[in-house]
């Protein structure tokens, strides 16, 4: 059932660790009230500690009003968080790892409202682990998900901004929203695609602003000078939350506006 004309999702960044963690907790209650937002999801592979995600963590996003988190390459991080990610539906896991690995790569679920929201979760492969292909993937997946509901919203967790730009082009028009994360730097280039799809590039980091990426500078260097393995850490600094807010028409699922965050 869908009972509004429009509705507001809020996508929020790349949790980077605690710091992250603490600006969801300070800035999305605000957030949800100023653009009165429907639904919202965040990615949070990289919420505990900077790799991955643990039960724990993943119920403290939950509590500060985080709807559905999607994560990347590093949701298998935590080895202790698997049979977690195994039986919990609001966290997916990319869709195109192969059969039978655990967790899910989509959702459909009632918004505040009782939208009913589509969500998937797909990594690319373009200097990124080899998996399925996630044009095929996704393409099938939607399929399925259209049976319920227009209002489709992709996390697309990729590294090169080629495959970024032919997959939101490859689906524009056939899905609400197409978000890329994974590089932790937000772009310029928010738009909605001739079709009707609303896309960006990515949508950046929330976590550590004085950092690399959300990790200690002098770790991070040190590792590109020498090219030892190194442990990176996520400095206890103010950080920056990144998102974005995309409106959707909620019968034809198509986008009718994205609005870019960058908040400290």
């Amino acid at each position: 059932m869908q009972n509004n004309e429009t509705l507001n999702v809020i996508f929020i960044g790349d949790i980077v660790g605690k710091s992250g963690r603490q600006s969801v907790k300070a800035l999305l209650p605000r957030l949800i009230e100023q653009h009165k937002i429907e639904f919202v999801i965040a990615n949070g592979e990289n919420a505990a500690g900077g790799f991955g995600i643990t039960e724990n963590v993943a119920q403290e996003l939950f509590s500060y009003g985080i709807d559905l988190i999607t994560t990347g390459n590093h949701i298998w991080d935590k080895k202790e968080a698997i049979p977690y990610i195994a039986k919990e539906s609001r966290i997916l896991r990319p869709l195109n790892y192969p059969s039978g690995v655990p967790g899910t790569g989509s959702i459909v679920i009632p918004t505040r409202k009782k939208n009913l929201i589509g969500i998937l979760n797909v990594c690319g492969r373009v200097f990124m682990n080899l998996l399925e292909c996630p044009f095929r993937t996704t393409k099938e997946e939607i399929k399925k998900i259209k049976e319920q509901t227009n209002i489709i919203f992709i996390d697309f967790h990729a590294e090169a901004t080629s495959e970024k730009m032919a997959f939101a082009h490859y689906f524009d028009g056939h899905v609400s929203a197409i978000i890329g994360t994974h590089t932790h730097v937000q772009t310029a280039d928010e738009k909605i695609l001739p079709k009707g799809t609303a896309y960006i590039t990515d949508v950046g980091m929330t976590g550590p602003e004085d950092s690399v990426i959300g990790f200690k500078k002098d770790e991070v260097i040190e590792k590109f000078l020498d090219q030892m393995p190194k442990k990176f850490d996520v400095p206890s600094i103010s950080s920056i939350l990144s998102a974005v807010v995309i409106e959707v028409d909620s019968f034809s699922g198509l986008a009718k506006n994205i609005k870019r965050l960058s908040l400290r």
